[in-house]
C-alpha cells in the first residue's frame, strides 16, 4: 500500500482531514463531523450539488485505505484528483469572480434544502480548466432558521474585497493577499474607499460598516456576541447572497495597461515561424502524451490549446501580465477545454507559506508536470529580470521530466527592446552556453530554428 500522506492544507479543520495515497485523495470524517455529512448524504443534497456541478464528486470507502491515519474517522471519502491545486493569490480577475459566484450558488443551492456552509473559505474552490469546484464536503452542515451567516467576514476577506480592488480600484490583489493569506480585511480596505465610493450598499454594508464594527470591537474590547447569540432570519440571509451575487456578477476588470497582453498578435514572427513552433510543440505532446503540462509565459493560450489538441490531458498556464490572462480565461471559457491560465511572477513564485511553511504549498512543491513549454520566455528573466541564464535553464527544466524551451538571441526584436533602456551586462546570454547548460542537465531530442541565425526551439529529456 502506498505511502499516506497528510496535506497540510487541512490542518485547521480537525473533523475532515485530507489525505494523499499514491494518486488517491481521500478525506477523513472524524465522529464530530459525521451527523452533518450523513444529513447532507441522506437528504440528496450531496448527490443534488454533485449532479449539478456545485460540489466535487467522492464515493465512501473502507477506512482501511488510510492505512492507520485518522485513526477513529467514521467515515473515508474519495474524490478524483485535481489536476493542479491554485491559491486565490494566483487568480486573474475572472477566476476570482467565478470562484465567489460558486460559492454563492452552493449557498444559495444548500439553503433551499435546509443546510448553510461552516465557512467561506476561497481555498475550498479549485479549478478544473475553468471551471470551479467545491472541494470540501466537510463543511456542509444543517441550517437552523435563524442562524447567521458564520463565514460572512471570510466571504468578504477572501472574495468580495479582492474583487473589490481589481474591479473599483483597479489594483491587482495578487501581492497582498499573497502576504495575507487570511485574506483582505474590511479596516484595510475601508481606509482606501472615498464617500463615493460607498454610495454603494455593497460596499457599505459589507466593507465600511464591517470595519466601523470592527474597529469600535477593538476600541472597547468587546466582540458581537457568539454566532449561536446572534439571530438573522432566513429571507434575510437568502437576500443578503442574492445581493451579493447580483453585485459581483456586474462587476468588471477596470482596464489596465498590458505589457504583453497583445503580444499574441504583435510579436517578431511570420506565420510560418508561429506554425513551425505548433509542429514542433505538438511533435513533443505527442511523444511524452502528458497528463499534465506546463505552459510558462503563456500568453492568451495559442501554444496552450495546441498541446491539448496534440494530446496533453490538461494544460497549466502561467504568466505576469494580466490582460493576457484575461483573454486566456475568456478562451478557455468558451471552448470548455482543460486550460487553466494562472498568475506568476516567475522571479518571485509563490512561496511555501500558512502554518509551518507548508500550509500552501510553493509553485516548486507542487511541481508535478509531466512536460513543460516556455516560449518566448526565457529572455524576460534572464534579461528583464537579470537572472544568470544556467539559472533559468536549471529552473525551467526543474519544473517537468520534458519539455520545449525557446531561446531568442540578442538580435531578436523583442530582446532588443528589453536592452533599449539598460546596458548590456548579459555577455553569457547566446545560444552557445544556452545549449551547455541544456546539455548538461539533459539530452536534446530535437532542435530548430525558427529562421537563419534566428529563434532556437530546443526539445529536451532528462529523464534518461
Amino acid at each position: 500500500m502506498a505511502n499516506v500522506i497528510a496535506d497540510a492544507g487541512s490542518i485547521r479543520d480537525p473533523a475532515s482531514r485530507v489525505f494523499s495515497s499514491g494518486d488517491r485523495i481521500l478525506r477523513a470524517l472524524m465522529p464530530s463531523a459525521a451527523p452533518s455529512y450523513e444529513a447532507a448524504r441522506d437528504s440528496g443534497l450531496l448527490d443534488r450539488l454533485i449532479g449539478k456541478g456545485l460540489l466535487l464528486s467522492s464515493q465512501e470507502v473502507h477506512r482501511d485505505a488510510l492505512n492507520g491515519a485518522a485513526a477513529g474517522s467514521s467515515y473515508v471519502l474519495e474524490h478524483p484528483r485535481i489536476p493542479f491545486i491554485s491559491y486565490p493569490y494566483e487568480w486573474s480577475f475572472s477566476l476570482h469572480k467565478e470562484a465567489a459566484l460558486h460559492h454563492l450558488d452552493l449557498q444559495l443551492e444548500a439553503l433551499e434544502h435546509g443546510f448553510a456552509l461552516s465557512d467561506a473559505t476561497a481555498y475550498n474552490v479549485q479549478f478544473i480548466g475553468v471551471r470551479p469546484a467545491f472541494i470540501d464536503h466537510g463543511s456542509l452542515i444543517p441550517y437552523r432558521d435563524g442562524d447567521i451567516w458564520i463565514g460572512h467576514r471570510q466571504f468578504c476577506m477572501q472574495f468580495l474585497n479582492p474583487l473589490i480592488l481589481w474591479a473599483v480600484l483597479g489594483v491587482p490583489p495578487n501581492h497582498w493577499f499573497r502576504g495575507a493569506l487570511e485574506g483582505i480585511a474590511p479596516e484595510d480596505l475601508a481606509p482606501l474607499l472615498s464617500w463615493r465610493h460607498n454610495l454603494s450598499w455593497t460596499i457599505m454594508a459589507h466593507v465600511s460598516a464591517q470595519a466601523a464594527l470592527q474597529r469600535r470591537s477593538q476600541r472597547n474590547g468587546t466582540n458581537a456576541g457568539k454566532p449561536s447569540e446572534r439571530k438573522l432570519a432566513r429571507h434575510a440571509l437568502k437576500g443578503m447572497l442574492q445581493g451579493l451575487h447580483r453585485y459581483i456578477s456586474g462587476l468588471h476588470l477596470r482596464t489596465q495597461a498590458t505589457v504583453w497582453g497583445e503580444y499574441a498578435g504583435d510579436n517578431s514572427y511570420v506565420e510560418s515561424e508561429t506554425a513551425a513552433k505548433r509542429a514542433f510543440v505538438g511533435e513533443m505532446v505527442a511523444s511524452t502524451k502528458p497528463d499534465l503540462l506546463f505552459d510558462l509565459g503563456c500568453n492568451s493560450g495559442d501554444y496552450a490549446f495546441a498541446a491539448l489538441e496534440a494530446g496533453a490531458r490538461s494544460v497549466v498556464g502561467f504568466d505576469f501580465d494580466f490582460g493576457a490572462l484575461e483573454r486566456a480565461f475568456q478562451r478557455s471559457a468558451a471552448s470548455g477545454s482543460a486550460f487553466l491560465p494562472l498568475w506568476l511572477d516567475a522571479a518571485n513564485p509563490s512561496p511555501s507559506q500558512g502554518w509551518a511553511q507548508a500550509e500552501r504549498k510553493g509553485l516548486s512543491q507542487r511541481a508535478d508536470a509531466d512536460a513543460m513549454i516556455a516560449l518566448a520566455f526565457i529572455h524576460h528573466i534572464a534579461i528583464g529580470r537579470n537572472v544568470p541564464i544556467e539559472m533559468a535553464v536549471d529552473w525551467l527544466m526543474g519544473m517537468a521530466p520534458a519539455g520545449v524551451i525557446e531561446f531568442p538571441p540578442k538580435s531578436d526584436p523583442m530582446v532588443q527592446k528589453l536592452l533599449a533602456q539598460r546596458e548590456d551586462i548579459f555577455p553569457d546570454y547566446c545560444e552557445d552556453a544556452f545549449l551547455r547548460h541544456v546539455q548538461a542537465r539533459g539530452r536534446v531530442v530535437a532542435r530548430k530554428h525558427l529562421s537563419e541565425g534566428g529563434r532556437l526551439l530546443v526539445w529536451y529529456d532528462r529523464r534518461d
